[in-house]
């Protein structure tokens, strides 16, 4: 959905630019903003206020209007951008004070991440090669072997190019979210599925039409062009058809499962948070919830009041 940002107000139009040149997002997180700000101008108009200065009422007659349509996650991510807006309003002095500060979040339901038994995941990443040694299988096991063995993000995953992977010592150089480089470990077994796929897949694939567009992606399409996030997803579904397993996955699937089963095998908390690249530990915390089985085998085996003669 395009927004013209030249019918937008001047305040918006100043913080579409700030956005743009200072804070570099992403063009699909700029259209977010601007679609929320749209809205949050068209609902401005209807109550016949201006933007600026703005009212708490304002702010919450937004949201329960957008209430009607958006779930409690949405919900909050027009609020955050309406915040986020006014922050910038006063800090450039185009606003007297931040409506929206005041304003609860509405609260979302805590939802587990899914994740699948070590045996699954192993079944998963390794159908690809095992049905057929064709450039494109082996791309698709070699990538699959990464996402487990890294825990990367699919768009950090699309966005890695060759000189990104380090076999000598056996890591990985991505660009996470704000475009904060991290360094990751990647295990022996996804190494070779890498090397063998640069070896012997690769280079066909990099015969395609789209090749010269591609830059030094790693993982080309069938023409040759830099693999999407669109792709690796309906890849994942098909190799998950082809392994049998009854149930959906998706891409981020596999990151979940990478630090659950870090957590399981004894891998500290701390050490998972920079894995993934969390900010907040709170974040990486939710993944002790979907570990209770071992944490009870603990339990029954150390506390003496619950051992079992």
């Amino acid at each position: 959905m395009a927004v013209d940002v030249a019918a937008l107000p001047p305040e918006i139009q100043r913080f579409e630019a700030y956005l743009r040149t200072e804070r570099r997002v992403s063009p699909h997180t700029l259209r977010a903003y601007l679609v929320d700000l749209e809205q949050f101008v068209r609902h401005a108009a209807g109550a016949g206020q201006a933007i600026v200065p703005g009212t708490p009422q304002l702010v919450r007659g937004f949201v329960a209007e957008a209430a009607a349509e958006a779930g409690a996650v949405s919900l909050g991510r027009k609020l955050s951008t309406v915040r986020s807006l006014y922050r910038f309003l006063v800090r450039e002095g185009l606003a007297p004070g931040n409506p929206a500060r005041g304003v609860a979040s509405p609260k979302r339901a805590k939802r587990l991440p899914e994740v699948l038994p070590e045996a699954e995941v192993a079944a998963l990443v390794e159908t690809p090669s095992a049905a057929l040694a064709t450039p494109l299988a082996l791309r698709d096991r070699a990538f699959l072997e990464l996402l487990y063995a890294s825990g990367l993000r699919v768009s950090e995953l699309t966005g890695l190019d060759v000189g990104g992977v380090d076999a000598a010592q056996g890591q990985v150089r991505v660009q996470g979210k704000r475009r904060k480089e991290r360094i990751v470990p990647v295990g022996r077994t996804a190494l070779r599925a890498i090397a063998r796929y640069l070896d012997e897949a690769r280079p066909a694939l990099a015969a395609g039409p789209d090749f010269a567009g591609a830059g030094h992606a790693l993982f080309l399409n069938y023409r040759g062009g830099r693999l999407t996030s669109r792709s690796v997803a309906r890849l994942l579904h098909k190799w998950v058809d082809e392994s049998g397993l009854p149930r959906h996955v998706h891409p981020h699937v596999l990151r979940h499962c990478f630090a659950t089963h870090l957590l399981a095998n004894g891998a500290d908390l701390r050490g998972i948070q920079e894995l993934l690249g969390h900010a907040s530990l709170s974040t990486t915390q939710r993944y002790t919830h979907l570990d209770w089985k071992r944490l009870a085998a603990v339990y029954d085996d150390a506390h003496p009041r619950a051992r079992r003669s």
